[in-house]
């Protein structure tokens, strides 16, 4: 025996003696490959002749090519591939649109910058001048902040924000592929499940959105809460498998998730509290006494940690909600962005395989960035199959099918019924959190995850059947003790097909260059022309030093600067002046070539009555000093 085979028998006396199945049937198999991360004890079954660094170079080995090491690697290769364009200019381009992105970058870099310069100052930004807060203004990526604390300047900003997007979607396969084998679903079924949720198409219209793309945490931490709870869908609960460390462990990672922003946080804390609630129920009436105190303890210690992180990160929101009423959404918001029921049938623009196919169908759509849902096709097929033919049990299929029509139902917001008033409508009047949320079509990552588990279940199942018929050689004789590898593979033919219709047709596009160094002019600054769509490259130019300027961009616009702008339409008339010089305004910079169209075409046109006011002009750049 090696002491690899000794260290796995050593964690299975440990735990409980699993069932007997072929392979590695969805966590019943006694090998590596039903155990996420499971521990490694080389070192203890070692010979005790063996040297130090033949124990470390086992371990090693063992690591390696453990199968959580091969899913992460796998993990972050898809995401390469799938996402290659972002690896030709990373320090220069940004992909999707020179919006969101470049905000984000922004807020990505602007934690670091305040850590290292004024943490106390953290939550009021350098954008929004005059305004307090402006960091909660949108969701704020902390969890992030140790990638912002490396690097300085735009190159920096790009090199950081491509980075955590490929991370987006590496982590989000790694976590729904861990989740399905925790539940119990075979290396096919788990892989197709975790590319229906990496991948699904509805993701490629946020790929503008890293806060909503950022949601592999989600997966990550149900699969640790569950294997520390000793539970999977196949098993069921065991005493002896529980594991106080998972638990923790889940938690932490949950409350990361948090961390990341409440667009997708704020479902997923409630998610996560009911499920825990009604898991409690279950074991109060069912096992409490097989529920060992430990379990419950790291519970109530990770529940504690998770909603500290939670209303410490919304106090600031909070705040902003008082002092800031044009922050709040009303029932006319969450109507303009309801989708409706085509929608879950309904591709994005940017989707390679479907998105020319369904534009007759987004045409008919309000907004259809947030209300083209298409989860996929092969994995709802997949999923239909599932609730007739499976490895989940009857029951577990009831509740998949109830879990997935409440989502549908939810996501519909508005759309569904007396106008949501009964379901959607609750959550938004009488649900903490949920009143900030414009946008209820994003309850579709939950129906993902419904359908991505229905869809493992029916894989899983086929390569039981499979497995079956080798070992009573119906197929074959020959295949008595092992099924074929082209067998096998064919069970990841679905792979191909989920991986098709998520693959983007989004560009790299060339991240703008400052027309002018707004450090080196005085601040707090103006620059115009000043709207909702030109002041994503403003913020971004802030990124080299940070100036203090009154432009920005986020989940709504500030009293404040809807103020300033309508006050310099009539820059650089004397009553325009003053209201500037009021508000903290020292300096005015005009984008001369911008300006063609906008309220401040006839800026230069007219005539200056103020002859304190000092004009430099750079040629496509106006600086105006009051």
């Amino acid at each position: 025996m090696t002491s690899t085979e000794a260290g796995e028998r050593a964690i299975e006396d440990e735990e409980s003696p699993p069932q007997s199945s072929p392979d590695d049937v969805g966590g019943e198999a006694d090998d590596r490959w039903q155990r996420f991360a499971a521990r490694d004890t080389d070192e203890d079954a070692a010979p005790l002749a063996a040297t130090r660094g033949q124990r470390i170079r086992r371990r090693i080995w063992a690591t390696v090519r453990h199968e959580w090491t091969i899913a992460g690697l796998a993990s972050v290769m898809l995401a390469m591939a799938m996402n290659w364009r972002v690896l030709t200019d990373p320090m220069h381009s940004i992909p999707h649109d020179l919006g969101d992105p470049l905000q984000q970058a922004h807020i990505l870099s602007w934690s670091g910058h305040a850590l290292w310069t004024n943490p106390m100052g953290m939550w009021n930004t350098n954008v929004f001048y005059p305004a307090t807060h402006s960091f909660a203004f949108t969701d704020t990526l902390l969890g992030y902040l140790p990638l912002s604390l490396i690097g300085t300047g735009h190159e920096a900003a790009l090199l950081r924000y491509n980075i955590v997007y490929l991370a987006t979607f590496a982590l989000a396969f790694f976590g729904a592929y861990v989740l399905l084998r925790q539940l119990g679903a075979r290396t096919a079924g788990s892989a197709v499940g975790a590319a229906a949720f990496a991948y699904a198409p509805w993701k490629l219209a946020h790929e503008g959105h890293l806060n909503v793309l950022s949601i592999g945490a989600i997966a990550l931490s149900l699969a640790m809460l569950a294997r520390g709870h000793g539970w999977s869908m196949r098993r069921g609960y065991e005493a002896k498998r529980v594991r106080p460390g998972w638990v923790i462990g889940g938690w932490l990672v949950a409350a990361w998730q948090v961390s990341l922003g409440f667009a997708m946080g704020v479902a997923f804390g409630y998610f996560l509290g009911a499920t825990m609630l009604v898991t409690l129920v279950v074991w109060a009436v069912k096992r409490f006494k097989n529920l060992p105190w430990r379990i419950i303890i790291a519970d109530a210690a990770g529940g504690i940690v998770f909603a500290a992180t939670a209303l410490a990160l919304s106090i600031p929101y909070f705040r902003v909600a008082q002092d800031h009423p044009e922050a709040n959404r009303s029932l006319d918001d969450l109507d303009m962005y309801s989708p409706q029921w085509s929608s879950f049938l309904t591709s994005p623009s940017e989707s390679v395989l479907w998105g020319a196919a369904h534009a007759p169908v987004r045409d008919t759509l309000a907004w259809a960035p947030e209300m083209s849902l298409l989860v996929g096709f092969t994995v709802t097929a997949l999923a239909i199959a599932g609730l007739f033919w499976s490895a989940w049990s009857l029951r577990q299929r009831a509740f998949l099918l109830l879990g997935a029509t409440l989502s549908v139902v939810l996501a519909l917001g508005t759309n569904f019924l007396d106008d949501g008033a009964w379901t959607y409508g609750l959550l938004f009047n009488y649900v903490p959190g949920f009143d900030g949320l414009r946008t209820p079509g994003r309850l579709v990552l939950y129906t993902c995850v419904v359908l991505a588990v229905l869809a493992a279940g029916t894989l899983t199942h086929l390569a039981d059947r499979i497995d079956k018929y080798a070992e009573e050689g119906s197929i074959d004789a020959r295949w008595s003790l092992s099924v074929p590898v082209p067998v096998r593979l064919a069970l990841f033919l679905p792979l191909v097909l989920v991986l098709m219709e998520g693959y983007s047709s989004s560009p790299m596009l060339k991240a703008p260059e400052p027309p002018i160094d707004l450090a080196g002019v005085e601040s707090p600054a103006l620059v115009l022309p000043s709207d909702d769509a030109g002041d994503y490259k403003v913020q971004y130019w802030t990124i080299d030093g940070y100036p203090q300027v009154a432009n920005g961009t986020a989940a709504f616009t500030p009293e404040e600067l809807t103020d300033l702008r309508e006050s310099s339409e009539a820059f650089p008339a004397a009553r325009s002046v003053e209201a500037l010089r009021d508000a903290g305004i020292e300096t005015v910079v005009l984008l001369r070539n911008e300006i063609d169209g906008t309220p401040w075409q006839y800026v230069l046109d007219q005539p200056r009555t103020d002859s304190s006011i000092t004009v430099t002009d750079h040629g496509d750049v106006i600086v105006f000093s009051l």
